[in-house]
């Protein structure tokens, strides 16, 4: 264990997620030492460039037009005010600068893409590494996003194959699939991740991951997200799950896919400071600062630089894009299997 694999099985996955929490933990977090530093967290900052009227029917998405949402729509950011955030979170800790625009695909007429493209190469020059989430992606435009300086590129599975068609029907699973296959020939590193608190079950979740360990490569990136429930969306009154799921998908994620950096995204305003040291502990070493997640709230970096502090962890520094190394226990560094 600790060696990336592509070939899980389900009934393994579900071994590992069933494990003994005291287990899992300790197993996830052995592994993840392999790869990163143990006491470091990527802080990054997701910003909406394009927000409302997405035609996608995501029943988690308050930005969907399907739904009647408080979420305020707006057009294209001007390039300047990207540029002015992108260096606010710069300098309030993040080496990672995530844009997201509300489309099922970047239009291919009109000038909103070549805008997109243009704050690329802007916040590029920041030193910050780019990751952009704008829907799906053909050949040309995730070469197109590539050679302006896109690091990363984030389109998540969301939940199992079996339970997708409950989330969204607009489009299938295939599409996202054919998505992620762009993003990886045009030379991008790949996010690409889940939510937890659907209304899916233990299978579903062990799915997703199942789904995901047999991305080969694995994504270089995967954010594990707590549903954020939005009055008017489909999903406004689902219940609560046990957070312990939360922390079990994370540290199954992490031992299955060791060289990846497993970030613990969306619904940490509904979870507790221990609830979130305990994903820390099972392996998750990312977090989204700043006081909203696209449209959704989000703790704020006052209040996150307080708890790193009280747990004695301490942001990434901000320097060139990382590639993960592996580690034995004495601390030599070997280079990690891709």
């Amino acid at each position: 264990m600790g060696e990336p694999r592509y070939d899980y099985t389900r009934d393994e996955i579900q071994a590992i997620y069933d494990l003994p929490i005291t287990t899992l933990v300790y197993l996830a977090q052995s592994v993840h030492r392999r790869y990163y530093a143990p006491d470091e967290i990527q802080m990054s900052t997701l910003l909406s460039i394009k927000t409302g009227g997405c035609k996608e029917n995501c029943a988690y998405c308050p930005q969907s037009a399907h739904y009647t949402t408080n979420v305020a729509a707006h057009g294209l950011l001007p390039i300047h005010d990207i540029i002015a955030a992108a260096k606010e979170a710069r300098d309030n800790g993040s080496s990672r600068f995530c844009m997201g625009a509300a489309w099922r695909n970047p239009p291919k007429k009109g000038p909103q893409f070549d805008q997109v493209l243009e704050a690329v190469r802007g916040v590029r020059k920041l030193g910050l590494e780019v990751c952009t989430t704008l829907g799906m992606l053909d050949e040309e435009q995730a070469q197109q996003l590539a050679e302006a300086g896109v690091y990363a590129y984030n389109h998540n599975l969301d939940t199992s194959p079996e339970y997708y068609g409950d989330i969204i029907s607009t489009r299938v699973y295939q599409d996202r699939l054919d998505t992620l296959d762009n993003v990886r020939k045009a030379g991008m590193t790949v996010c690409c991740g889940g939510i937890v608190g659907m209304g899916e079950t233990k299978g579903d979740r062990v799915g997703l991951l199942h789904q995901l360990n047999h991305l080969d490569p694995h994504p270089e990136s995967v954010p594990v997200n707590l549903l954020v429930k939005v009055e008017g969306t489909p999903l406004a009154d689902k219940e609560e799950i046990d957070i312990f799921e939360m922390v079990r998908t994370i540290a199954t994620a992490c031992i299955i896919m060791p060289s990846s950096r497993v970030r613990l995204s969306a619904g940490r305003t509904q979870m507790s400071d221990e609830a979130q040291a305990l994903c820390f502990m099972a392996g998750a070493s990312s977090i989204f600062t700043g006081d909203k997640l696209l449209t959704t709230p989000n703790p704020g970096e006052d209040r996150d630089r307080s708890l790193l502090k009280r747990l004695g962890l301490k942001p990434v520094e901000l320097s060139a894009p990382e590639t993960p190394v592996a580690t034995d226990n004495a601390g030599v560094s070997c280079q990690a299997v891709h």
